[in-house]
């Protein structure tokens, strides 16, 4: 539930920071008109020499598709970008946070620690029934995150065996897991020593 599909390179482009998206379609257009034939000028042999005069002219189109994908996929970026921070903006409480949907959730979760310098990728993996729903990255370090909108339901231990299971799965450095709500004593007891930081949404939006 809630999982989603293969990405196309818009979608991959669009979970990047939208300068990154820009530079790199100038870059890969620059790369695919001009770079791989400059190569194949170099190289000898009158295959090569023949490939190279016709090589701009076919990989013209390409070169425009490359660049139109990655500023598509900045655009994306960048309206999703403005749309989350003004999301974050408008929830100042609990009672406005559990209003909207889980995947909101997940968006304002994010937006909430780009604030705090980390890179985030909106995984999909994960949905109303759990698993990996975002994964920051900082300091050369990896975490993954698990949002959790339950305001009645407390998050228990097995919800965080899962993340811990799923920590040395991917092996990534600790575990984030992010709730409107409160957590078990035992979900609490079972964090303790591990990299796996439970969290109340007001500590996330410091």
């Amino acid at each position: 539930m809630g999982r989603r599909g293969q990405q196309n390179g818009i979608d991959v482009v669009a979970a990047w920071p939208w300068p990154v998206g820009v530079v790199v379609g100038i870059v890969g257009f620059i790369a695919v008109r001009y770079g791989f034939t400059a190569w194949m000028g170099h190289q000898g042999g009158t295959v090569a020499q023949g490939f190279y005069q016709g090589a701009g002219a076919m990989l013209t189109p390409l070169a425009w598709l490359v660049l139109a994908v990655c500023w598509i996929g900045a655009l994306a970026s960048f309206i999703g970008s403005r749309h989350r921070r003004k999301l974050l903006d408008t929830r100042t409480d609990l009672e406005s946070l559990s209003q909207g949907g889980w995947r909101q959730f997940e968006l304002l979760v994010g937006e909430a620690f780009r604030r705090q310098g980390y890179a985030v990728e909106e995984t999909g993996l994960g949905g109303a029934d759990g698993g990996i729903d975002l994964i920051l990255r900082k300091d050369g370090r990896r975490t993954l995150v698990q949002c959790k909108q339950w305001r009645r339901q407390q998050v228990g231990v097995s919800i965080v065996r899962e993340m811990a299971g799923l920590l040395a799965h991917h092996q990534a450095h600790a575990v984030k897991i992010v709730c409107i709500g409160r957590y078990t004593k035992d979900a609490e007891r079972f964090a303790q020593g591990k990299p796996i930081e439970l969290m109340g949404v007001r500590r996330c939006w410091r």
